[in-house]
């Protein structure tokens, strides 16, 4: 199961953190300090797994991360992921990101908190895998996009008409004229009642 999900730039700035279990604000920002350090002084040419900070779980949990141009990409997992599953994983979102923002930098995750968030959302949920296909990633992610272009035609229409309403119901009622109405009205005489 996926504990967390890190990014962060070369100088340790948080870009994306998805955490799936509760931690407060404070032990958050621990943790990914933590974890920058643990990854960043770490050479090129080793290993992309090592055992998790103490903040995390140490040695109960595992960090997979992946060093893309001026971004790290760190997973942290338990004992039952695959580190090579992970590590495609990681292959998977990075590519996804790639092709929906056109060679995606730093700048995209800063400006496109809630796309890339949505992607991450299609490619895993509450610490599990849910899709690895990238194919069916973009074609959700399209999805959305559609959907919210006809939310924003919509309300760029509708303004003229949802702003009109309240007028046109007080107009309504006002010709009505519902005080003449009430006088108007004839109920029919009753009998009258001697006691």
């Amino acid at each position: 199961m996926i504990k967390a999900i890190l990014v962060f730039n070369n100088h340790g700035k948080p870009r994306l953190s998805k955490f799936y279990h509760h931690y407060s604000e404070d032990t958050q920002q621990q943790i990914i300090r933590e974890t920058f350090q643990l990854v960043s002084k770490r050479d090129d040419n080793v290993c992309n797994f090592l055992e998790g900070g103490t903040l995390i779980g140490g040695s109960d949990y595992k960090l997979i991360y992946r060093h893309y141009a001026t971004l790290y990409f760190v997973f942290c997992v338990d004992s039952s992921e695959s580190e090579l599953g992970i590590l495609d994983l990681i292959q998977v979102f990075v590519e996804t990101l790639d092709k929906c923002f056109e060679n995606v930098c730093e700048l995209d995750l800063i400006f496109h908190v809630d796309k890339v968030h949505y992607i991450l959302g299609e490619l895993c949920m509450g610490g599990m895998v849910l899709e690895t296909n990238m194919t069916e990633i973009l074609t959700r992610y399209d999805e959305q996009i559609k959907l919210e272009k006809q939310e924003r035609n919509f309300l760029a229409n509708a303004p003229a008409g949802l702003a009109a309403a309240p007028a046109r119901a007080v107009s309504a009622v006002k010709e009505m004229n519902i005080p003449q109405k009430i006088k108007d009205i004839k109920l029919p005489d009753l009998p009258s009642i001697k006691l």
